[in-house]
């Protein structure tokens, strides 16, 4: 387990990482109350936070978005499995602090996370979404980063500002969306369909009867709710576990294709050259 704390401003960034070979916990507490988002890359860890009596957790955390109060009693657990690595950075400030935030930020937190401004519990959650390409990207980049010192600081401030503009971002879009909590609930099973079958996923059609929402409605608000359509989103799914495959050295660039779907390698090697600037052959040593 590895954690980094960089302060930057009037914000404190926890960037963990773990991996397990069998299944550990692991707790940490907040010196003082906190507003946070916590942002979570590949995985699927359990959550659960603890305070008082009570527990509210969290499974299928990948590629997670979740905002939240805290204070000094609750505690934050993950669970970390074989093959379910952690990985989660968050993005926490004091609410003494809103006011000190540069570029309105501040405001930004009182209009779109009034609840947590003013909490009325040792522990509450606010929007929690499923983020965006752009946003998994960040959160990838900076897991992936290999800067160093006074570079890797200054990297970590653009990104960090990149990720919270995002999630600002969607949160806005998100107060001004007619969609129905049921059909948004579907959509994310259809998400989580999807990256649980990227070697066979099912057709559109089979898509829409396993989460009981027509086709139209699936491609139309796929795209609304996620900013992609459903194939480019597949498709950004498999290259991104063929990245991590690669990255590990758990595959060749061969079998890292095959596991991802794809039966032409050539097709493979342009569509990881497209989305990550470099052919798959590159990335392993």
């Amino acid at each position: 387990m590895t954690r980094d704390v960089i302060n930057i401003n009037d914000f404190i960034i926890l960037v963990e990482e773990a991996n397990a070979d069998k299944v550990i916990t692991d707790s940490c507490w907040f010196d003082e109350p906190v507003i946070a988002v916590a942002f979570y890359g590949s995985g699927n860890v359990e959550l659960a936070m603890k305070y008082a009596d009570k527990e509210q957790k969290y499974r299928n955390t990948k590629g997670l978005a979740l905002s939240f109060f805290a204070d000094e009693t609750v505690e934050a657990e993950h669970t970390v499995s074989p093959n379910k690595p952690l990985e989660c950075i968050v993005i926490a400030t004091s609410p003494r602090n809103l006011e000190k935030l540069p570029n309105a930020e501040g405001e930004l937190f009182s209009e779109l996370l009034e609840q947590l401004v003013n909490p009325s519990d040792n522990y509450v959650e606010g929007p929690r979404f499923f983020m965006t390409p752009e946003m998994q990207s960040i959160v990838n980049q900076i897991f992936n980063n290999q800067y160093e010192g006074k570079t890797k600081m200054m990297f970590f401030r653009s990104q960090i500002t990149a990720l919270l503009s995002h999630f600002f971002g969607q949160l806005a879009m998100m107060s001004t969306d007619t969609m129905k909590t049921s059909e948004r609930e579907k959509l994310e099973t259809a998400k989580e369909i999807l990256s649980n079958n990227l070697d066979n996923p099912p057709s559109l059609s089979e898509l829409s009867l396993q989460i009981g929402l027509n086709s139209f409605k699936l491609k139309k608000n796929f795209k609304q709710a996620f900013g992609v359509p459903v194939f480019k989103y597949l498709q950004n799914e498999r290259l991104k576990k063929a990245h991590e495959l690669l990255r590990n050295e758990e595959a060749s660039v061969q079998e890292a294709a095959w596991h991802v779907g794809y039966d032409s390698l050539s097709s493979f090697s342009n569509a990881f050259s497209k989305k990550f600037g470099f052919r798959p052959s590159e990335i392993r040593r």
